[in-house]
């Protein structure tokens, strides 16, 4: 067993390999361009939904709570379209700064516990290759398997989920690999 406070280096290096390969997917490989299109019409979509008031948040449509959803005439309103998800804010004023810090701890939070698995199973002095086996598992499922629902159950296209998915991989091994080089001799 490896106490997760020995492993502060590959947890900080993994995390910060990993922020590395999700800007370069982002901002220079940008193979999620295609994941979003523009509605037909936008112009008055969006004039409704100004007039509307739509205050921020998730939203599903046509609407309806547990059992309202079995009557006769909400089976009608989605038979009959358009029926969707929604996330919506009042304007897009995210703060790019705070998202990137953001992801980066998210980054540690997945490392730290992949670490916390790892220490618990790998032996001090463990040689690469079960490490790498091993957290490389962990952190697939960890930045991949929660996907996948996306599109089982809310319509996200399987194209984007794919990706979303070959990101999570390559993370995971990027996490592998850093934990192989840096584990506790």
């Amino acid at each position: 067993m490896v106490a997760v406070s020995t492993l502060w280096l590959p947890i900080l290096v993994s995390a910060i390999l990993v922020f590395i390969v999700s800007s370069i997917f982002w901002m220079v490989v940008r193979h999620h361009d295609s994941d979003w299109k523009g509605l037909p019409g936008e112009e008055g979509i969006l004039d409704a939904l100004r007039k509307a008031r739509v205050p921020r948040g998730q939203y599903r449509f046509p609407w309806a709570e547990g059992k309202q959803m079995q009557t006769p005439e909400m089976k009608k309103k989605m038979a009959e379209g358009p029926a969707g998800f929604l996330t919506f804010w009042d304007r897009y004023d995210v703060p790019m700064g705070r998202n990137m810090i953001a992801w980066f701890v998210y980054l540690l939070a997945v490392s730290f516990l992949v670490a916390y698995l790892a220490g618990l199973v790998l032996a001090p002095g463990a040689a690469a290759s079960p490490v790498f086996r091993f957290v490389a598992v962990a952190a697939i499922l960890a930045y991949a398997a929660a996907l996948v629902p996306r599109s089982i159950w809310w319509g996200q296209a399987w194209s984007v989920t794919w990706k979303e998915v070959f990101d999570g991989v390559v993370y995971g091994l990027v996490t592998a690999l850093a934990f192989a080089w840096l584990w506790p001799r």
